[in-house]
């Protein structure tokens, strides 16, 4: 939605990395090897639902984020664009998120929101490519692109290691939205991870119906 607009920018920014990626003989396919590490990681501290694994985990998801870029740049820099290397880049991409919002759901025992959350992503994707395979070229508009959703998640993981309490009452909220979210920490109140959760499900889903409506249209 907005940080993917200002990916130029970003691009110019990454030249000290990918020079220093290309020094030490890295390819592509090993940064992006490296990001999906990284994203595993990220799963694996949040998992642990510690201020400390927060805040590792919101570097990690950083990283992966900014790796995930160095990637296509160093792909660039060293002539070796290929249909392999972008294939690769994206299922490993997929499944980073899967992991990250995997640890999340772990993390506060919400299962339920957290496959919410990944079908909503995961089905954003999807509509992503499916309607380039159809002949509309790739679309990555949207209400939340994956460099917002990475952007999210880590100020989150920032956030709940500074104040891991509740942030919004359940006095507040009709019991179907307690249902679905639940209180996530503590019996009083609902965690800021559930609500993150809770912001990609809902918005996942609204931007793949987003997607397909505009593609249908243009069929």
């Amino acid at each position: 939605m907005t940080l993917d607009r200002l990916r130029p920018l970003a691009d110019r920014l990454l030249s000290p990395w990918v020079a220093a990626a290309d020094r030490l003989g890295m390819s592509p396919d090993g940064v992006s090897v490296a990001a999906f590490l990284a994203a595993i990681a990220a799963g694996v501290a949040f998992a642990l639902a510690t201020p400390a694994g927060y805040l590792a985990g919101a570097v990690l998801v950083f990283g992966n984020g900014w790796l995930d870029l160095v990637d296509g740049a160093l792909a660039r820099e060293q002539g070796v664009e290929s249909s392999g290397g972008d294939l690769l880049d994206h299922v490993l991409d997929r499944y980073a998120d899967i992991a990250i919002l995997a640890g999340l759901a772990a993390g506060i025992g919400r299962y339920g929101l957290g496959l919410a959350a990944v079908t909503g992503v995961l089905m954003t994707s999807y509509l992503g490519t499916q309607i380039q395979a159809v002949g509309l070229g790739r679309e990555y508009g949207g209400l939340l692109g994956r460099a917002d959703r990475l952007a999210l998640v880590g100020v989150t993981g920032v956030l709940a290691a500074i104040a891991p309490g509740p942030v919004v009452s359940t006095t507040v909220l009709p019991d179907a939205i307690l249902d679905l979210v639940g209180p996530a920490i503590g019996p009083t109140g609902i965690g800021i991870v559930a609500i993150l959760l809770a912001l990609f499900a809902v918005v996942g889903h609204l931007t793949a119906l987003q997607r397909f409506m505009g593609a249908w249209a243009d069929l």
